[in-house]
């Protein structure tokens, strides 16, 4: 890949994070490559001319996320409207979206410029919260939208629609909207189903409805969700892959769909979406 610049985007909660970053940083200057840090990697280098988050995917041709699965999802959004390609190195726990060890940083920069790699493009989902026929509130998300019950409130009313078609009524603690990337996250917490991100479906898993036939339903990527809140609740929340936090009123909409952008991840060919699920989910085998 002949790369003009990498981004790097990095939580620095982990404790080697910043010894990684002056190590990374001066990999990829050795050999030419324009770096584009954000404001906190360029603190941890003492460094001035860090950019803010939201220009990073607008300056950078990849980027490189040194975290977890929040600090990928946040890349995910903010790379949509470009499709740049983005490679996550885990320095964290359980990770599905990272590709790489921290161990492996440098052998897989180098498969990357040596275009020893695939690209792995995953579905994201644009919302929109409508109130009173106005849009309050829009994003894409990669994992889920999840519209939840306040804290005290005992439970909240939904009524679901697909295709303009009304499904049903829900009473619960709540609703996820997830990409098939999603189903491993709350969905999958939640009693949904695991989906392996080639099907191109979208899913909406009930959190402990009060009648307990509602259940797990999958629909074709194609398919337009409006979910509307009828009950009269405070605190009701629509969330946006976890990090994005919006508050709902009786009578505002969420409409769902699949966004045209897609989320590019950079992988290796040998990778098995199988063998990351029999890792992190400890399952048996070899």
């Amino acid at each position: 890949m002949k790369s003009k610049s990498i981004g790097i985007l990095t939580k620095p909660k982990f404790p080697e994070i910043k010894a990684t970053v002056h190590a990374v940083v001066n990999w990829l200057r050795d050999r030419k490559i324009d770096v584009i840090l954000d404001s906190t990697s360029a603190a941890l280098l003492n460094e001035r001319g860090g950019v803010q988050k939201t220009q990073l995917a607008q300056k950078a041709d990849v980027m490189l996320i040194l975290g977890g699965d929040g600090t990928m999802l946040n890349a995910a959004r903010l790379a949509a409207e470009r499709g740049i390609p983005i490679l996550g190195v885990n320095m964290g726990g359980l990770g599905f979206l990272t590709e790489v060890r921290l161990e492996h940083l440098f052998p897989s920069l180098e498969r990357v410029f040596a275009n020893e790699y695939v690209l792995d493009e995953r579905l994201m989902i644009s919302s929109h919260i409508h109130r009173h026929g106005e849009t309050v509130a829009q994003g894409l998300v990669l994992n889920d939208v999840v519209i939840s019950k306040g804290t005290l409130a005992r439970m909240i009313e939904l009524n679901i629609a697909i295709q303009g078609q009304f499904v049903t009524t829900l009473r619960g603690d709540g609703l996820i909207i997830s990409t098939p990337t999603g189903s491993t996250a709350y969905s999958l917490s939640a009693g949904g189903p695991i989906i392996s991100p080639a099907v191109r479906s979208l899913i909406l898993s009930p959190v402990c409805p009060h009648t307990l036939t509602h259940r797990p339903l999958i629909v074709p990527d194609d398919a337009e969700i409006d979910v509307t809140l009828t009950s009269k609740d405070e605190g009701a929340m629509a969330t946006l892959d976890g990090q994005v936090g919006v508050a709902l009123t009786q009578g505002d909409t969420v409409l769902l769909k699949v966004s045209e952008h897609r989320t590019r991840l950079i992988r290796f060919p040998e990778s098995s979406y199988y063998a990351v699920l029999r890792e992190k989910l400890k399952w048996g085998g070899s």
